[in-house]
């Protein structure tokens, strides 16, 4: 079989599992996992051989026209470079190992059915956008990642939390689709082309008309799905959506996309310097912004969401800076240890059997119940906070080097001003990061909260996925220095600066943040609101988040006088744990405006139009009751009426005759 045919197959197995998963569902619910995970794992290990095939080498370009379209063509494209193959191999393993955890996680939910085909459907889409050699094919599962997004983060319908998360996540997603769209349709009339490689060889040629306005057209949608400043802020509200659904869309699908779009389309944006300035500073507020929201959270998921927006941030500022290679090596590397950190969560929700324990202010005694979530989440914190030889070390190392190469002008894609901006950004996130991952660490399983109601041992089909994940997360940047093909030739490994830089200020945020911890722990004694208990609340799935914190009577995560977090922060605390009121700001910029603007149409739909409709009707039903009246059937009245208006009109004759003759 051709490398092309195994390539096709790659996103059409997830799609047909999941089109059978849904017919199948309510009839034959005994073939509904099978039909999640087989075809997520064939579709995984034809991505192997696809990018055991392409090693590196030359690009796999292959295409069909689908129909005329007049003077630009949208065909059925295949482009798998080595970026993408290596993506492909990312987005199938975690996807594989999200719907085998799932299997467990969610194996009493009565949605399961339409949960597994919606996350196929989810994972085809992004491995379309992978391979995709065309824009509008791309544009395709770009979209249909979206709607996915919206019905899985909604799972839990019920809750009004996950309602109004899945549909911000819609609709600030669209926000920055709008734009993104335009500026395809630029790009292509530009360029004549849909194709990826008629664009790339337009942009060589320079017949790119207007390289700045496409470029920050295009942002604007990158923006959007991988959550970068301003359009960050519905990814942390996301969380309401299941665990494993959290683990796919920040690892492997959704906010990858657009990291992984910039990086295809880079001679693009890199032919603007203003839209390549505008990216590092983008990437910069990301970074540090994200950092210090993720410092001041108290729930678990909202830390790793913050987390990956910082993350994200990393790989934006590679791109920034005209540095593929580590924005996509970062990406890999991020999708390993991101997943394993949520589907480590995930376990702790599960075991704690309620989502209010998300708090970390309530957590206690996990470490010896749940070992397997301890050692593997170590290993992913480990690798979060970029500490030698752990994976995101090297990862988050080669975004360093590439930034301090532009900075100092060894590097000439990118304005000098950009790498300064990324360099300084991520060496202050680097020191967050750290400080935040130790907290996290800290407060889950080290805390001093209520211990939570045994749930008895976690299904093996959760901890075995935990565990498959940390090889990646622990070995996979040791594999550096044979990536380089991969990566358009260009090295990956550290430098004595960047990585001492790096590390040392790591280390610096970890050690302050133990200190502060030791020292609130010494100075604040166990109150015994935080010792009691948690009530055991039966329900058939763990993050179904039908127990809210308030219900419980339990103290507010911010009045925690053991949070490290709260001391580090000071006054920044109250607006980093609120994402620093940005939310606020759309609803005065926007949300308030657009309400007023439709309480001004229904009042002028309902007082003006509806008036004059009102008046119209009256008039009529009085015009008729008038005409009504008037006809009694009495034929002395008709006379007497016909007699009157003729002498009526004998007065007026006579009276005009003397007007006219005076």
């Amino acid at each position: 079989m051709t490398t092309t045919t195994l390539a096709v197959l790659v996103p059409l197995l997830p799609f047909l599992g999941s089109v059978a998963g849904l017919l199948l569902g309510r009839t034959a619910p005994g073939y509904v996992r099978p039909l999640a995970v087989l075809p997520t794992v064939a579709a995984a290990v034809l991505a192997v051989v696809v990018a055991v095939r392409q090693g590196g080498g030359k690009a796999i370009d292959a295409a069909t026209q689908l129909t005329p379209t007049g003077s630009v063509p949208i065909d059925l494209a295949l482009y798998i470079d080595g970026f993408a193959a290596l993506v492909a191999v990312l987005v199938g393993v975690v996807a594989t190992c999200v719907q085998i955890y799932s299997t467990g996680y969610l194996r009493e939910d009565p949605r399961y059915p339409s949960y597994a085909a919606l996350v196929s459907l989810f994972t085809s889409a992004m491995l379309l956008v992978v391979y995709s050699g065309d824009l509008m094919v791309l544009l395709v599962g770009w979209e249909i990642m979206g709607i996915c997004s919206y019905f899985l983060v909604g799972h839990y319908w019920e809750t009004p939390e996950a309602r109004a998360a899945s549909l911000k996540a819609f609709l600030v997603t669209k926000l920055g689709d709008v734009p993104f769209l335009i500026g395809l349709f630029a790009l292509a009339t530009d360029a004549g082309t849909f194709r990826i490689t008629g664009v790339l060889g337009a942009v060589a040629r320079g017949e790119l008309d207007h390289p700045t306005v496409v470029a920050l057209l295009l942002l604007a949608g990158v923006a959007g799905k991988s959550a970068q400043f301003p359009l960050h802020t519905w990814l942390p509200d996301a969380m309401a959506g299941p665990t494993p659904v959290s683990a796919l869309i920040h690892a492997a699908t959704m906010v990858a996309a657009g990291i992984y779009f910039t990086a295809r389309l880079l001679p693009v944006f890199a032919a603007s310097a203003a839209a390549m300035t505008v990216l590092a500073v983008m990437a910069a507020i990301t970074m540090v912004g994200s950092a210090l929201a993720a410092l001041a959270q108290d729930d678990i998921k909202r830390v790793l969401a913050y987390s990956t927006i910082g993350q994200l941030g990393y790989m934006a500022g590679a791109l920034a800076v005209g540095d593929r290679g580590s924005a996509v090596f970062h990406l890999l590397s991020h999708g390993a240890f991101k997943a394993l950190l949520f589907l480590a969560a995930g376990t702790v929700i599960h075991a704690a059997g309620t989502n209010s324990l998300t708090a970390m202010s309530r957590m206690s005694g996990l470490a010896k119940r749940i070992p397997d979530a301890y050692w593997t989440m170590t290993v992913a914190l480990l690798a979060l906070a970029a500490i030698p030889p752990f994976a995101g070390f090297f990862s988050k190392e080669a975004v360093l080097v590439a930034a301090e190469h532009t900075a100092l002008g060894e590097r000439t894609v990118a304005p000098a001003g950009a790498g300064w901006t990324v360099l300084v950004a991520g060496l202050l996130t680097a020191f967050l990061t750290a400080a935040y991952a130790l907290r996290l660490w800290l407060r889950t399983f080290r805390g001093r909260g209520a211990e939570a109601p045994h749930h008895g041992r976690q299904p093996i089909a959760m901890t075995s996925v935990l565990w498959v994940l940390a090889i990646p997360s622990l070995g996979f940047g040791l594999t550096v220095t044979y990536l380089d093909d991969w990566f358009d030739g260009n090295a990956l490994t550290p430098t004595v600066t960047t990585a001492v830089l790096g590390t040392g200020l790591a280390a610096a945020g970890a050690v302050i943040t133990y200190a502060v911890w030791r020292t609130l722990a010494a100075r604040t004694p166990v109150t015994a609101a935080a010792q009691a208990p948690v009530p055991h609340v039966a329900h058939p799935d763990a993050d179904a988040g039908l127990v809210e914190a308030e219900a419980l009577h339990l103290p507010h995560p911010a009045e925690d006088p053991a949070d490290p977090g709260r001391a580090l922060l000071g006054p920044l605390h109250g607006p980093a744990a609120d994402g620093f009121h940005l939310d606020a700001v759309y609803r005065t910029a926007f949300v308030r405006p657009v309400l007023a603007a439709a309480s001004l149409v229904r009042f002028l739909d309902r007082e003006v139009v509806d008036t004059y409709v009102r008046a119209a009707g009256t008039s009529a039903k009085g015009l008729g009751w008038l005409v009504r009246r008037a006809q009694t059937g009495n034929v002395q009245t008709y006379l007497s009426a016909l007699l009157a208006g003729s002498v009526v009109l004998a007065i007026v004759a006579v009276a005009l005759a003397n007007a006219v003759g005076a």
